[in-house]
């Protein structure tokens, strides 16, 4: 249902993530966010969450949850297919039955990364670890209860605030006078400023015709551009340092390895390309180069 002024109803999960928090302000204009968090959404309790939904009765439901522990997902495989595979499948089935539009956020990892150039979305995939394939289960959960949903494939997301990549860096960077950083894997770190922004355009245009499901189905969405880990690190030193950082690492001073050089429980795919065109082509959406927003991210974290 709608609410009193006739405005829709989104139910956000994850609301407090990195991705979740920016979709608390994107999502605003659009109508009444229900911002919800882990502790007051579990998406490992498939009973609480069905009594959650038949309570709220949100007209969208955007999914910003999930299990991102990559690496103990290997240890925790039940755990990770809970909330990453069967939750979104629930989600789905309850949004097809009501004709409501649900937004799912998923990832490279569905991939092996051995293709030479960037992934599209009618790329088989074969994902290599516990957190890829509990991913992979949930878009295939989707698809199968045929809901009105749109799932949003993405890539090295980072924001000011959470765990992420380019915040250890910048912390490991007022530590250390050098680092050893991969190099051999190549992606494009993508803001979930950008993520949540696109979000919302995205939603806006689906929810003009509710019932119209052609633009259903899978993209991929990331900044435009390309890098590898080592080349992110030494351009967040740079960038940090041409706004005034005092760091005791210099961007010279990050060291390229190869990833059998930090051995991790779980395999990451070496090739995160996505290919973007789809999302652009069918929402009219321009994807910044990576670089601006990460700039933008420093300029909200200096000190």
């Amino acid at each position: 249902m709608k609410n009193q002024a006739g405005q829709s109803r989104i139910l956000l999960l994850g609301a407090n993530g990195q991705l979740g928090w920016e979709l608390r302000r994107s999502l605003l204009p659009l109508g009444e966010v229900l911002p919800l968090t882990r502790g007051e959404a579990d998406l490992a309790d498939g009973e609480g969450l069905l009594r959650l939904l038949d309570l709220q009765q949100p007209t969208v439901i955007v999914n910003a949850a999930a299990y991102t522990a990559v690496d103990r997902a290997e240890s925790e495989p039940e755990q990770a297919l809970r909330i990453n595979g069967e939750a979104p499948g629930l989600l789905a089935r309850w949004a097809a039955v009501r004709g409501v539009w649900l937004v799912h956020y998923s990832t490279d990892y569905v991939f092996d990364g051995r293709k030479d150039g960037a992934y599209v979305e009618s790329d088989p995939v074969h994902p290599m670890s516990v957190y890829g394939r509990s991913k992979r289960a949930g878009e295939e959960a989707i698809l199968a209860a045929a809901a009105p949903a749109v799932i949003l494939r993405t890539s090295w997301v980072y924001a000011a605030r959470g765990q992420n990549f380019a915040r250890t860096i910048l912390r490991l960077a007022a530590e250390r006078e050098s680092l050893q950083v991969v190099a051999d894997q190549w992606g494009a770190p993508t803001s979930a400023e950008l993520l949540a922004d696109a979000t919302a355009l995205i939603l806006w245009q689906l929810l003009q015709q509710p019932r119209n499901q052609e633009r259903a189905g899978i993209y991929h969405l990331s900044a435009q551009g390309e890098t590898s880990w080592h080349g992110y690190a030494q351009y967040l030193l740079a960038a940090a340092r041409d706004l005034g950082w005092s760091l005791r690492c210099a961007p010279e001073a990050v060291e390229a390895i190869p990833s059998t050089a930090y051995p991790v429980p779980a395999p990451r795919p070496a090739n995160s390309r996505l290919d973007c065109r789809k999302v652009q082509e069918r929402f009219g959406l321009y994807l910044p180069p990576w670089q601006l927003q990460v700039r933008r991210l420093l300029e909200e974290l200096r000190p």
